[in-house]
């Protein structure tokens, strides 16, 4: 089968997560394919809607579920067609494409979720990755915020967190952005990060968020002792055949398609003033 050419997926339920973001569950329509379709924390696919075109997400749901979930924000052709997709219709998938987060690596070790936004999309598979498979892994700490009580997205999820006791979770929205009925934090993510004070030994972290909000994270988990080696991240830089072949997500020499979309902190350093 071309490389190039789409699965066909059905969409069998959709979530609307804040006024422009919704997630959609998505079922590989051919069985042999269903049967045989896997992928790892960390990588993304290529989304299509007929007659419009494609465009580039993480999967936004763990390996552990039978089911791929995109989520997305509606701002361009592509995302405003799949906006006027239902459940029933069928649409394309190709993929899974990238790198993955090492959770290989992580058995046996504390992990730390740091997100901001829509960027808790990529995080929230290895959240549920781990989380199915919680015996494996020691600490979880979510830090995540946004710049309103509006832009929180997964709601549902978030709160099912909340309530569970093997599971840290601070939530933040940017200062103004709170309710009167707000119990989080109110400030940014990096200064919710140094309050929550995670420890480093054995651990690992993960962060996704605005860029602005991951180059002021960076600092405060070296001044908590994180090696850059053990700080991962996931970029989603101007992503589009998926296989390293239009050139338009180069960074330098590095393809985030084919080299990442996953990078370590030492990696994002190395790369070109550009990003």
């Amino acid at each position: 089968m071309s490389l190039y050419r789409p699965h066909l997926v059905r969409i069998v339920d959709l979530i609307d997560e804040t006024e422009d973001t919704r997630t959609l569950r998505l079922e590989l329509t051919d069985p042999e394919v269903a049967g045989s379709f896997e992928f790892k924390a960390g990588q993304f696919g290529e989304y299509s809607v007929f007659g419009s075109g494609e465009c580039t997400f993480c999967i936004a749901s763990s390996p552990t579920r039978d089911y791929i979930e995109c989520t997305f924000k509606k701002v361009g052709k592509v995302t405003a067609a799949m906006r006027d997709l239902q459940v029933g219709d069928t649409m394309g998938f190709r993929g899974p494409y990238g790198n993955r987060f090492p959770l290989d690596e992580m058995e046996g070790k504390n992990i730390v979720f740091i997100a901001g936004g829509i960027g808790l999309a990529p995080v929230r598979c290895v959240i549920w990755n781990t989380l199915d498979l919680r015996e494996k892994f020691e600490d979880l700490t979510i830090v995540y915020g946004a710049r309103s009580v509006g832009d929180l997205v997964y709601k549902r999820e978030l709160d099912e967190w909340e309530e569970r006791p093997d599971v840290k979770l601070w939530q933040a929205v940017d200062p103004g952005g709170e309710t009167p009925d707000w119990k989080g934090e109110v400030g940014f993510v990096p200064a919710i990060l140094e309050k929550a004070a995670p420890k480093a030994e054995n651990s690992y972290a993960i962060i996704c968020g605005p860029p602005i909000m991951i180059k002021f994270t960076l600092p405060v988990l070296e001044k908590l002792g994180f090696p850059k080696d053990r700080v991962y991240t996931t970029l989603e830089n101007r992503m589009k055949c998926g296989l390293g072949k239009c050139g338009r997500c180069n960074i330098g020499h590095v393809y985030v398609c084919k080299d990442g979309p996953v990078f370590t902190a030492t990696e994002i350093e190395a790369l070109p003033p550009e990003f």
